[in-house]
């Protein structure tokens, strides 16, 4: 049983995300089909009115001027301030303004559209420079708040230009800052040994010699009372020298004979 009221569960789930879903899609297609009627419907008004305008000097071409300026300056502010809105959240005030400037603009409109089937020509004459002034007044201060919300979304789009491009200079400098190569640290002489200057290689000259040579004379120190060492005597007569064992006195080659010193006569 419980298996079966899941089931019922799911298959009431899934019904009411399908009615959810169609009643989303109705909408949405609705609501297109409404924009499409609409901007139908406002291309037609549009054509109509630049034909009178065209057609019919006097006052009925001046009112159906009067409607395409209106309408034209309102749309241009409205897709304007559309389009700024979403990256600006500070023209949210702006917004509010333009909705209460389109009530008086869709009030104009429409009293511009009823003297179009007005027959009297004089009432309209007399009425028409009331309104002319009345639509100037209106594409003004729409036209103003299209133009301030342009300058600001230029003035953001430069400033934010002038910081990337700050950033991009900081970056730049960053990737061509070459590591540079570690000074030599200071060389580790050995004790009593010096540097060899720059004529290290040269013979000193006899002068020099001299100068080097210490001159004798008495000893002074603890060198003062010891006995000067004498020179080694030489070896005597028919004694063989005893020569200092060394790599090649004792590894002779097998073809070499050792010399043998001669015994006098």
């Amino acid at each position: 049983m419980e298996a079966i009221w899941i089931l019922l569960l799911l298959f009431v789930l899934i019904m009411l995300l399908g009615v959810y879903a169609a009643v989303r899609t109705v909408r949405a297609a609705k609501r297109g089909i409404d924009r499409t009627v609409h901007q139908a419907r406002r291309t037609v008004e549009e054509t109509r009115l630049r034909a009178r305008q065209l057609a019919q000097p006097g006052a009925a071409g001046d009112l159906a001027q009067l409607r395409l300026s209106l309408r034209g300056s309102m749309r241009a502010t409205e897709q304007a301030l559309q389009a700024a809105a979403p990256q600006d959240r500070s023209l949210s005030e702006s917004l509010g303004l333009f909705q209460r400037l389109s009530a008086h603009a869709q009030d104009l409109d429409a009293d511009l559209k009823r003297l179009e089937q007005e027959p009297d020509k004089a009432r309209i004459a007399a009425l028409l420079p009331e309104l002319r002034q009345r639509t100037q007044r209106i594409t003004h201060s729409a036209d103003s708040l299209r133009w301030a919300v342009q300058e600001r979304t230029q003035r953001l789009a430069h400033d934010d230009l002038d910081s990337l491009g700050r950033e991009i200079e900081l970056e730049t400098g960053a990737l061509r800052h070459w590591t540079a190569a570690e000074p030599e640290g200071p060389r580790t002489e050995t004790p009593g040994t010096e540097a060899p200057g720059p004529g290290a290689g040269a013979r000193p000259t006899p002068e020099a010699e001299a100068r080097l040579t210490p001159e004798p004379g008495p000893r002074t120190g603890p060198e003062a009372g010891r006995e000067p060492e004498s020179p080694p005597s030489p070896p005597a007569l028919g004694a063989t020298p005893t020569e200092p064992r060394t790599w090649q006195n004792s590894w002779q080659k097998p073809w070499q004979e050792p010399t043998r010193p001669e015994n006098p006569a």
